[in-house]
């Protein structure tokens, strides 16, 4: 009887993983909507959604259906996009480079966004010509291509042998940025404006809203779809250039692709959410901890993970001092920088 029963326990069908991807993706932003300064119970959530979409008809209190789905929800939806697109960055870069503290900001691209956000800011042009997201956009890829022509020159570069040269140049170009927006801030900025200014810099949710929802999930789809495309290709990274190309993979062509595409998404998420350390370089140690290093399953663990501790971290910021929103960098920094340092002590105590 005891043998019966564990064979039926052991043929009981299991829900395939994309069916528990699927409802993590569609339940942590609603967890992330109800939660906050004020809770809202979970149904009220749903039923709010229900009318917004599909006209159900339930009674629902206006001024919970304004918090819903005008701050709360598309709050939560960007801040998921965003851990997403930035856990799946940091991956490709840690991949591509064979470099454990490789992330999104190893190119310069967060100081870059930054430096333009705050001159558009600074000089005024957000409301008559410019907006502060494209001027934030427009400095991102600026400092991309400024990291890539350091390296290039330095005998290296992107789709090139060597990852020491971007390493470098990285450094070397977020440095530059910094110290280019300090020096706007310093010049230019009134009073008021400088704390804005400080307090996007290290990242902030609250102006979010439905169009910036719709620019950046598309970011996330660029740099999940560019991963997953290369999978193979990733797999053969992860032994190093010499090994990808022996076993067919176009290293220089792959390189470019993976880098233009993680470049471009993490730019678009800077300049919606402002510069959110930790998510690149934690999130895809943690991803490889619980599924192993194939790219087949570390894509979408890692973007899952990412999408789920940016909207813990955005609740966290709401709830940890009452009465004030806190920049979610300054929370991810407080989680990320421990979980770090254990992984590097893992790292050196592994045999």
């Amino acid at each position: 009887m005891t043998g019966h029963l564990d064979v039926a326990a052991i043929r009981r069908p299991r829900a395939p993983g994309w069916v528990w991807a699927a409802a993590l993706i569609v339940a942590a932003p609603l967890v992330g909507a109800a939660l906050g300064e004020t809770p809202i119970p979970l149904a009220t959530v749903w039923q709010a959604l229900a009318n917004q979409l599909w006209g159900a008809g339930y009674p629902v209190d206006p001024i919970d259906k304004g918090i819903i789905w005008a701050y709360r929800l598309p709050r939560a939806l960007v801040a998921g996009a965003c851990g997403a697109g930035l856990a799946i960055s940091g991956l490709i870069l840690q991949t591509l480079l064979r470099n454990a503290l490789a992330d999104p900001y190893l190119l310069g691209i967060s100081a870059g966004a930054s430096t333009g956000a705050v001159l558009v800011a600074v000089a005024g042009l957000g409301a008559t010509f410019l907006p502060m997201s494209v001027g934030a956009l427009l400095g991102a890829l600026a400092a991309f291509a400024l990291v890539v022509g350091l390296a290039r020159l330095s005998g290296g570069g992107p789709t090139a042998r060597g990852a020491a040269q971007i390493v470098l140049a990285g450094i070397a170009g977020s440095q530059l940025f910094n110290a280019m927006t300090s020096f706007i801030i310093a010049r230019s900025a009134s009073a008021e404006q400088a704390r804005g200014i400080m307090f996007w810099l290290l990242g902030n949710l609250s102006g979010v809203r439905w169009d910036d929802v719709w620019l950046a999930v598309g970011a996330v789809l660029i740099a999940v779809g560019s991963a997953l495309w290369h999978v193979r290709a990733l797999d053969a990274f992860t032994f190093g250039t010499e090994s990808a190309a022996s076993l067919g993979v176009p290293v220089r062509r792959v390189q470019g692709v993976l880098i233009l595409a993680t470049a471009a998404a993490t730019a678009v998420l800077v300049s919606i959410t402002g510069a959110i350390g930790f998510v690149g370089l934690v999130v895809p140690h943690a991803a490889r901890f619980l599924v192993g290093s194939g790219h087949a399953r570390l894509v979408p663990v890692s973007a899952l993970i990412g999408m789920v501790f940016l909207i813990a971290a955005d609740v966290i910021a709401r709830m940890l001092v009452p009465g004030q929103t806190l920049p979610i960098g300054v929370v991810t920094a407080l989680v990320g920088a421990p979980a770090f340092a254990i992984i590097l002590i893992r790292a050196r105590s592994a045999p």
